[in-house]
């Protein structure tokens, strides 16, 4: 039973992934701009169009790749804490997307980004991957 929600969740975020990626590069694109920090040093299209498709390609690997599943997983997370940031520009400048045009509904959404990183850790087999790596550095 374990091994099939993680097959569901596992299709979840990877076709989620894919939906929003293609959000990046068609009708979301105004919404992923406003998430660009203004600190960081590129073009923001470019790192709107950048992460789409990095999300395009990361969402069908967690669907296809099946036999890397822990190593994509491993990758979705350090995607989802790379793109941390976007969330807390979008707080802290209050820039009103995706329909968060509160400052209590930005905060809630920084909640749910280390949600996304234990989803996909967890669906994928990427926690043990990165237990079995560590011990492997240790001996």
């Amino acid at each position: 039973m374990k091994s099939k929600i993680k097959l569901f969740l596992r299709i979840l975020l990877g076709a989620f992934l894919v939906y929003a990626g293609t959000g990046h590069l068609t009708w979301l694109r105004t919404e992923f701009l406003a998430q660009v920090p203004k600190w960081q040093p590129f073009d923001p299209d470019f790192v709107v169009v950048a992460s789409g498709v990095v999300e395009i390609l990361l969402g069908l690997s967690f669907l296809f790749l099946t036999r890397y599943k822990a190593q994509v997983g491993v990758v979705g997370g350090l995607f989802f804490i790379a793109i941390f940031p976007g969330n807390i520009n979008q707080y802290v400048y209050q820039i009103d997307a995706f329909g968060l045009n509160t400052d209590k509904a930005r905060l809630i959404r920084l909640f749910f980004q280390p949600v996304l990183v234990a989803w996909s850790l967890w669906c994928t087999g990427g926690w043990d991957y990165l237990k079995a790596q560590w011990r492997r550095r240790g001996t």
